[in-house]
Order: structure tokens, then C-alpha cells, then sequence
């Protein structure tokens, strides 16, 4: 009888534990839960901001102040819908878009645009500096003189600055009216100010560069690309936070094309940097050579999802010849755009490192050499490492470049030219 009083005691209090340490269990999931949420919830609202974004458009273009090809979906008819969010910083806004019956990408700017520094954020965007240029009264011949300074800071002494400054009169004609109205201008100035903006009008007769569809301000609308990076694929947020960040580069490299077009994909990388290395309005620098930065349709041909850190390389030279600098890591802009400290001068030495072509190699590297083909795997690995030591101050290196990089596409193309994927 104790014995069955003493078990009957001992049940008790085993069950009574059992359903403390549960209800313990099941608090702490809440708590941790509810927590995750509640960040996230925070820092989606910090980040998204396209309420605040069309308000502010709107409300210039009903004012008169801004007009685009883009202003009247957005702020009348509303056939310009904002989708899912896209943006990583606040001050620039990047959403999925539907206009009319096109998908598309919205990018817009919360605060002003940010210059070329190194390692500092942009200022906050003020009300009474936006869109304050040209002023009324400004004519076109002034406009274009303004616009032709412009591009002469940032691309230098260029014989066919002329030729980009009608371009850009051209789409700044958002009506089509033939004239640039004076709220035109402001919006053309005001995006102008945009590297990547700019880089796409020189850019938009290339095949690896967004479409531009649309403006209104310095909101600009481009074509949506269905693949959005190199590697990986998209995961609930949820997910994310869970995944060891070994893991999920693992997990990147399982969910990737087959190997034809990957290497197509390449080929496309290859191509872009043909296009910004001594184009026609000088060379442009990659200061952020990231797979999330590349995408690509369909069709499996590359398009550069973000060209913000893509800038004119005597842009680049002059802020950072005067850059103080304690060491070499002082002398960085974006992730990529590396020179060195003169510790004789403590200042930054103007010349970049490493040329576009080897940071696409060494993003490539690895993309391509798994599931490469047996033949040309030796061959592609040797090219690839001898890409990535390219050096801008070698002795022929614009020889070497244009060497390699011919021999790559070459490699690729051979290889896949005779498959669908071509």
C-alpha cells in the first residue's frame, strides 16, 4: 500500500514536471518566435518605404515640379503598382513592379544620392535641395551646357560628350513631345546624378543591360529580370535565419543552371566587361563584383541587376587621390575598387588594382569549374588563374586582358555552341 501511495506521489510529480518543463518549452518558443518577428517586422518597415517614396513623387509632379514618361501611371491613372520589396538599404528603394501589363522594377531614392566616398553613409536627403535644378528661366542651350559639364566631371575629356548629352535630351522628353519641359529637366537632372542610372543610358544598346521603361523624378522603372543572382535560390526569411551560412553557399552551388548555361552566363559576364573596359565614354570600374549583383532571363543571358558600385574610372581618380590613408585598407571603395597607400605622402595612390576582368573571374571561378566538362576543366582552370592575377600595372596588360578574355569565351563558346543552350 505505501509502495502504490509512494508510486501513485511519484507519478504525480514526474507529470506535473513533465508539463512545466513543456509549458516552458512552448514560452520560450512564443517569446523567441514573437522576438524574430518583431525584428524583422522592424527592420522590413526601415527598409521598405515605397508609400513614403510615391508620396513624395507624387506629390512634386501634382505640384508641377517633376514630370516623366513614368508620372502619370504612377500618380493619375495608378497603372504603376509597387510589388514585393527588394531593398537592402533604406535610402534605395527597390521593388518588384507591374505597369500595365509589363513586370518591371521600380528602384527610387530616399535620400540624396550618395557621392563617392569611402566608407561613409550618405547625408539625409533634403526637401529644400530636391530637384532644384535647372531653375526657371534655364533654356535648353543652358541645360545642355549643365548637362555636358556634368558628364565632362565624371568622364573626362570625351569627343562624343555632345552625342550623350542629345541622348539624354532625348529621353528626358518623357512625352514625346519634342521639347524637354522645364519639370523634365529637374526629373533628368536629378537622376543624372545616379551612377547606375547614367551607365544605363550609355549602356542601353547592350544586351546584358535592364531596359529602361520609365521616370518620374529620380524613380526610374527598367525591365524585370526573372533570375535575380548567380547562385542559390530564394528562401522564406524564416529559412534564412535557421541555414548555417556554410550551408547555404553549399546549398547556392546545388541550385544552379547546368553547366551550358552557366557557361552562357559567363559569357555574358565576359561581354559586360567588353562593354565598360574603354567604351565609348571611357572605362568604368566594378567596386562590387557580387553574384547578387548579376542575373539573368529566360534565355539564360546575363543582366546586371545592380550597377550602382560600377563607376567612371576618372571619377574614381579624382576623389581618391586626395584620400588620407594609414594603410592599404584605407584605399577601398565598394568591396573591390582597391589602390594602395603611399605611406611617403599618407594619401591613396590612384591607379585600381585589379581590372574588372579579374574580379569576374574570380566570381566565376568556382561557378564554372564544378560540373565542368572533363576535357576542358584543365584548360578553363588554368585561364580562370591566370585571369585572376591580371594586374592593371603590368607591363602589357591590356594585351594579357584582351588575350584572356577572348580565350575564355572562346573555351565557353566551343563547348556549348552545338547545345540548346546556345
Amino acid at each position: 500500500m505505501l509502495i502504490d501511495t509512494l508510486l501513485y506521489f511519484y507519478m504525480q510529480v514526474r507529470l506535473s514536471y513533465v508539463r512545466i518543463k513543456y509549458l516552458f518549452i512552448s514560452w520560450l518558443v512564443v517569446f523567441v518566435g514573437s522576438w524574430i518577428m518583431y525584428v524583422q517586422y522592424s527592420t522590413y518597415t526601415e527598409l521598405c518605404r515605397g508609400h513614403d517614396c510615391r508620396k513624395i513623387i507624387c506629390d512634386k509632379y501634382k505640384t508641377g515640379v517633376i514630370d516623366g514618361s513614368a508620372c502619370s501611371s504612377l500618380c493619375a491613372k495608378e497603372t504603376l503598382y509597387f510589388g514585393k520589396c527588394l531593398s537592402t538599404k533604406p535610402n534605395n528603394q527597390i521593388y518588384l513592379g507591374i505597369w500595365g501589363n509589363l513586370q518591371s522594377v521600380i528602384k527610387c531614392q530616399m535620400e540624396e544620392a550618395a557621392q563617392l566616398d569611402f566608407g561613409t553613409d550618405p547625408e539625409p536627403r533634403k526637401e529644400i535641395v530636391l530637384f532644384d535644378k535647372p531653375t526657371r528661366g534655364t533654356t535648353v542651350e543652358k541645360f545642355k551646357e549643365m548637362v555636358y559639364g556634368l558628364f565632362k566631371a565624371k568622364l573626362g575629356e570625351q569627343g562624343n560628350l555632345s552625342e550623350l548629352v542629345n541622348l539624354i535630351l532625348s529621353f528626358a522628353d518623357g512625352n514625346k513631345d519634342g521639347r524637354v519641359s522645364l519639370p523634365e529637366a529637374k526629373s533628368a537632372w536629378a537622376l543624372l546624378q545616379l551612377e547606375e542610372f547614367l551607365l544605363m543610358v550609355i549602356l542601353q544598346d547592350k544586351e546584358h543591360t535592364p531596359k529602361l521603361m520609365g521616370f518620374c523624378g529620380d524613380l526610374y522603372v527598367t525591365e524585370r529580370v526573372e533570375y535575380t543572382s548567380l547562385y542559390g535560390i530564394s528562401l522564406p526569411w524564416m529559412i534564412e535565419l535557421l541555414i548555417p551560412s556554410g550551408f547555404r553557399r553549399s546549398m547556392d552551388q546545388w541550385f544552379t543552371p547546368s553547366w551550358p548555361r552557366k557557361a552562357k552566363i559567363a559569357i555574358g559576364l565576359l561581354e559586360f566587361v567588353e562593354d565598360i573596359f574603354h567604351g565609348p565614354y571611357g572605362n568604368f570600374l566594378m567596386c562590387d563584383t557580387s553574384a547578387k549583383n548579376l542575373g539573368y532571363n529566360d534565355k539564360y543571358d546575363l543582366k546586371m541587376m545592380d550597377m550602382r558600385k560600377i563607376v567612371p574610372e576618372i571619377n574614381l581618380k579624382e576623389i581618391i587621390k586626395d584620400r588620407q590613408c594609414d594603410s592599404d585598407l584605407d584605399c577601398v571603395y565598394g568591396t573591390d575598387c582597391r589602390t594602395l597607400c603611399d605611406q611617403s605622402k599618407m594619401r591613396c595612390t590612384t591607379e585600381v588594382i585589379q581590372p574588372n576582368l579579374a574580379k569576374a573571374c574570380q566570381l566565376l571561378k568556382d561557378y564554372l569549374l564544378r560540373g565542368a566538362p572533363s576535357d576542358i576543366h584543365e584548360e578553363l582552370e588554368k585561364q580562370l588563374y591566370l585571369c585572376i592575377a591580371l594586374k592593371v600595372t603590368a607591363n602589357q596588360m591590356e594585351m594579357e586582358h584582351s588575350l584572356i578574355l577572348n580565350n575564355l569565351k572562346t573555351l565557353l563558346w566551343k563547348k556549348i555552341s552545338h547545345t540548346n543552350d546556345s
